[in-house]
């Protein structure tokens, strides 16, 4: 009974609604009458007394069947807007006809001013029993959330536009937001002193932390996102001193699309402290490359491989290959792809880019027409105590690929690179450098276009500061920093490969591509701002500590070598270094000398290194390859 109930209410409110939808025009069409005559009941001649009691089945039913047909009955009248109010004007458009016919049937001899006074009363009577229910079921909700909140969650939102226009509507209307909106921080003049949906705006960027205290603000809103990135920043910096927890509203794309809400925020990340603006690509650029082609990714299921495997699973390939030493990556890229690409064909494949055989083998099956190479040992303190190692992967493997490339008439092979490789410190540093004059000397042998796309560090990715800041965080600290001096510049792993897809479409060969990653970053403020983030105070709830630099590592990185020169290219955020001459047939020679040399695991290894890269510096120790 009790589902059944259930099933029917909209039933039992529509009947209910259009009862007084009849009591409304009987009232109005009385008050019309007796408006006639002063309101006064015995004033009102018998003949219009009985006009009325003839007249008024005929208004109702009518009245009731064009409301029925304008779907009157079925809106969800607490939520009722300037939708169900134009369906109501409609109704009664169409009533003046019916009416007048019924008037001119019925030979009804009536005041002009009852029919006028009538119709107009009713049309308020009407449309105010269905604005009043929305304006006192949202009056009770918010003061039922407002006396809830009081104690709970007070916001203050960040931004007196569209976005922050919405984010306060849905908070008002929800009954399970335990939320009081207190206020609103604009940095336009002309808005402080006035109100968005009842909410007061109260002062600019510069009053944050003053109206915090003064309103008592446990949670703020960010809701401008189409701020730049310097000023995103800015605010952010402001807010995250506040200890108050931090959100935000999605990008701009969103909020076009009407997808900004509640359910939508999400808190502040790292990333968007990084002071620059959101990196743009050209799509089709991209589409251009990657649709109908055969996709190879070495090393596809690592932190950037998995995510090139993402991008170009988007853009339609014939076929996109993930082909990685290590199963479980391999297993996890090949399980999201298949779930959100069904109609993609994928193939996954485990093997080592130090395996000739394994990568004949595979370029003669597949013929791919695009090679993403992305394997690699990047790890630089781990390189450092295994450097030969970090030679038979990254320089031989890359080789190796190189010349399958070549010899199986690969179109694109792009190696992907790191700043690192300018001027190393470190093995891993000049073990990429080493990879970059493989893909220069390879362009010029062969008619592959063999590049190389060289960014920084990337944030989350495999072995980064920010996921083990966030551990250290969750154990209690301390966090460790190598020096507080030390800066580095960051990227998003999306944003990175983004730039690497569209610089596969600029590349003509024998290019070095540099992205550029923006203003460099103090590793030492990135660990205070996520401690912040994380609602701790830097140095008294978690402590950080420096430990020095690690070996290879350099207080800051570069990003073009002097002797490369740069040019530009269609899209800001790419440049292109310039080849470097030298002698191919001497650099063969020395990387083989180098393949013999790590094969016996020479504890020379770094030297020879430093013979072949005049910028490489290291320091011997003991005990050390």
């Amino acid at each position: 009974m009790r589902k059944y109930f259930s099933e029917h209410l909209w039933m039992q409110r529509a009947v209910a609604l259009a009862f007084i939808d009849v009591l409304s025009v009987l009232a109005a069409y009385l008050l019309a009458l007796l408006m006639r005559f002063d309101l006064i009941y015995s004033a009102v001649p018998e003949e219009y007394i009985e006009g009325y009691i003839w007249s008024m089945p005929y208004w109702v039913i009518v009245t009731v069947v064009v409301f029925y047909a304008f779907r009157l009955y079925h809106s969800i009248w607490r939520f009722a807007g300037l939708e169900e109010l134009r369906s109501l004007v409609e109704a009664y458009i169409v009533l003046i006809v019916l009416y007048g016919a019924g008037m001119l049937f019925m030979q009804l001899h009536m005041p002009r001013s009852y029919f006028f006074m009538g119709y107009v009363i009713s049309i308020i009577l009407t449309g105010g029993s269905r604005i009043s229910y929305r304006l006192l079921s949202s009056w009770t909700k918010k003061n039922a959330a407002r006396e809830a909140a009081v104690e709970t969650d007070r916001v203050m939102v960040i931004g007196g536009g569209v976005a922050g226009q919405a984010v306060i509507r849905e908070m008002m209307n929800s009954s399970h937001l335990n939320t009081k909106v207190c206020c609103v921080i604009d940095d336009n003049p002309n808005k402080k002193g006035r109100v968005l949906e009842g909410v007061p705006i109260v002062g600019n960027r510069y009053d944050i932390v003053d109206k915090v205290k003064e309103y008592g603000i446990t949670r703020i809103v960010y809701a401008i996102p189409a701020t730049t990135g310097t000023n995103r920043k800015a605010i952010l910096n402001i807010c995250k001193d506040t200890g108050c927890k931090m959100q935000t509203v999605p990008g701009v794309y969103q909020l076009l699309n009407k997808e900004v809400s509640v359910t939508k925020l999400r808190d502040v990340e790292i990333t968007d402290l990084l002071g620059r603006a959101q990196v743009k690509v050209n799509n089709e650029e991209i589409l251009r490359v990657l649709r109908n082609e055969v996709v190879l990714v070495t090393g596809g299921g690592g932190s950037i491989g998995s995510e090139l495997c993402r991008q170009i699973a988007k853009s339609d390939p014939k076929t996109l290959i993930i082909f990685d030493i290590y199963e479980n990556n391999a297993y996890e890229i090949q399980q999201e792809l298949k779930r959100k690409y069904p109609d993609l064909h994928l193939v996954t494949l485990i093997g080592s880019v130090r395996n000739t055989n394994r990568i004949n083998h595979v370029m003669e099956t597949y013929h791919p027409d695009i090679v993403f190479h992305a394997a690699a040992h990047k790890h630089v303190p781990l390189m450092e105590d295994s450097p030969n190692e970090a030679i038979k992967n990254n320089v031989e493997g890359t080789y190796k690929v190189a010349k399958a490339a070549a010899h199986y008439g690969v179109k694109k092979f792009v190696l992907i690179s790191t700043d690192k490789a300018v001027n190393p410190t470190n093995i891993m540093g000049a073990s990429k450098r080493l990879c970059e004059m493989v893909v220069q000397m390879m362009n010029r042998q062969s008619d592959t276009d063999f590049v190389a796309v060289r960014f920084g560090n990337v944030l989350g990715s495999n072995g980064s500061v920010i996921p083990l800041f966030k551990k250290q965080i969750a154990e209690g600290g301390p966090v460790t920093v190598t020096d507080k001096r030390i800066i580095r510049y960051f990227m998003t792993i999306p944003e990175a490969v983004s730039l690497v897809l569209q610089a596969a479409y600029y590349a003509h060969g024998g290019e070095i591509f540099v992205l550029d990653m923006g203003e460099p970053v103090k590793i030492d403020d990135m660990a205070r701002n996520l401690i912040r983030l994380s609602g701790y105070v830097p140095d008294e709830d978690i402590k950080i500590e420096y430990t020095g630099l690690r070996p290879g590592e350099k207080l800051y990185e570069e990003l073009l070598m002097d002797e490369e020169g740069m040019t530009e290219t269609e899209n800001e955020m790419i440049h292109i270094g310039k080849p470097i001459e030298m002698d191919d047939e001497d650099f063969k020679q020395k990387l083989q000398l180098l393949d013999n040399a790590s094969r016996m695991e020479s504890d020379r290894i770094k030297e020879i290194v430093a013979q072949i890269v005049p910028t490489y510096q290291y320091k011997k120790t003991e005990g050390q390859q």
